[in-house]
């Protein structure tokens, strides 16, 4: 630990150049310091690692055998470190890299806003541009570069071609309606009580239709009298408010009206519906700096609120 303290960053840098150059005199050149300021530097790399890295070969050098071995070390090093420093060249600049996020419904109204307002009070200025939509359509716009990243279900095997998932949470499906709702504060009721209200179901291109589906047939459910497809997570909530309809949504959807109790579940196992919510990227291509640091602020948010 004591050696690894000694060692300073225009070590490293001077030992790649002159490795690179397979000269003193050019790697002085190239840095713009003096041959003896490098050999110094050369030598003072040697006494800390206690072995012998350039030797001389004729009128020139080369790079001893423990040479080779520390330069794999010091190469990625020193990248690491100036991949380090341009990353932070990105990072608070308003005319930086945009940080472009697909959000499906289960989390725009709910962990997006949260973050949205870490981000702002970071002092960060790379412009943020929130897009919402159906699951498949923010895909498409992530293959297509015209996202960085996208929050929300994880897809079906058939859709993940090209992208990687990173598992934050679990969210379920649930029945929700208004707390004045007549089928509100019921223990139980048949299922044929449903054809008596309108029934708001997610249309089937979004990614919790196959598990709504499902829940139908394990519950025994006929598609209600009157049904609506939709994603519409506005048009849900004054809907269900107002005229009295049953919301078949997730349930991160409407965790604040289940909260301050304006909507309640009705009591249905939907347990079986329980699927990952995290952040899905290209396979091919790293996050800007910016789109990392908020992509680190998703992750500590959902954290603090999802335990």
């Amino acid at each position: 630990m004591n050696l690894l303290r000694r060692i300073k960053l225009r070590h490293l840098e001077t030992f790649v150049e002159v490795a690179r150059q397979k000269s003193v005199s050019r790697a002085a050149e190239s840095l713009h310091l003096t041959q003896p300021a490098v050999t110094r530097t050369i030598r003072e790399l040697e006494e800390i690692c206690g072995k012998p890295l350039i030797e001389r070969e004729g009128r020139g050098i080369r790079i001893s055998n423990y040479g080779e071995v520390f330069l794999r070390h010091a190469g990625s090093s020193l990248a690491s470190a100036r991949n380090g420093i341009n990353a932070l060249a990105e990072l608070n600049l308003a005319d930086g890299p945009n940080i472009r996020l697909g959000a499906l419904p289960t989390v725009s109204t709910t962990i997006i806003p949260t973050a949205v307002s870490r981000y702002l009070s970071s002092g960060m200025r790379n412009r943020l541009k929130i897009v919402t939509g159906e699951n498949r359509a923010l895909l498409d716009q992530l293959r297509m570069g015209e996202l960085d990243l996208v929050m929300g279900r994880l897809p079906a095997p058939e859709n993940m071609q090209g992208l990687i998932f990173e598992p934050l949470f679990r969210d379920k499906v649930i029945f929700a309606v208004d707390a004045y709702h007549p089928l509100a504060g019921k223990k139980r009721f048949t299922v044929d009580a449903l054809n008596d209200y309108p029934v708001l179901v997610p249309t089937k291109q979004s990614i919790i239709r196959p598990f709504v589906d499902r829940l139908f047939i394990e519950q025994g459910i006929t598609e209600p009298l009157k049904v609506i497809e939709t994603v519409s997570d506005s048009f849900g909530r004054a809907f269900v408010s107002k005229h009295q309809a049953i919301w078949i949504i997730s349930r991160g959807v409407v965790s604040a009206e289940i909260a301050d109790g304006s909507f309640v579940t009705l009591p249905i196992d939907t347990d079986s519906t329980m699927g990952s919510v995290g952040l899905i990227t290209k396979a091919q291509s790293a996050l800007s700096s910016a789109g990392d640091y908020f992509a680190d602020i998703l992750r500590k948010v959902v954290a603090q609120d999802h335990p």
